[in-house]
């Protein structure tokens, strides 16, 4: 099973939306969503608060700002 990560924060309406596309296609194909919220790491907070959300697959960049549907796709191997 893939393992995605969704760099996000709280109050991000972007961050939400993609957090519940992704969770809608959850079911359809065999992944897992791994939130991790940029604000709890300083660093992270410096290196990524303009760049979210961001979703990555194995250190690839998937999506940013928007879900990417035919890259997510690609990128699972479902294409």
């Amino acid at each position: 099973m893939s393992e995605l990560i969704l760099f996000s924060r709280d109050g991000c309406h972007l961050c939400d939306d993609m957090l519940f596309a992704l969770q809608s296609l959850a079911g359809q194909h065999r992944f897992e969503v791994h939130v991790v919220d940029i604000d709890a790491s300083r660093s992270l907070s410096k290196a990524l608060n303009a760049a979210i959300p961001l979703l990555m697959l194995n250190g690839q960049v998937v999506s940013q700002y928007h879900l990417d549907y035919a890259k997510l796709q690609e990128a699972l191997g479902l294409s």
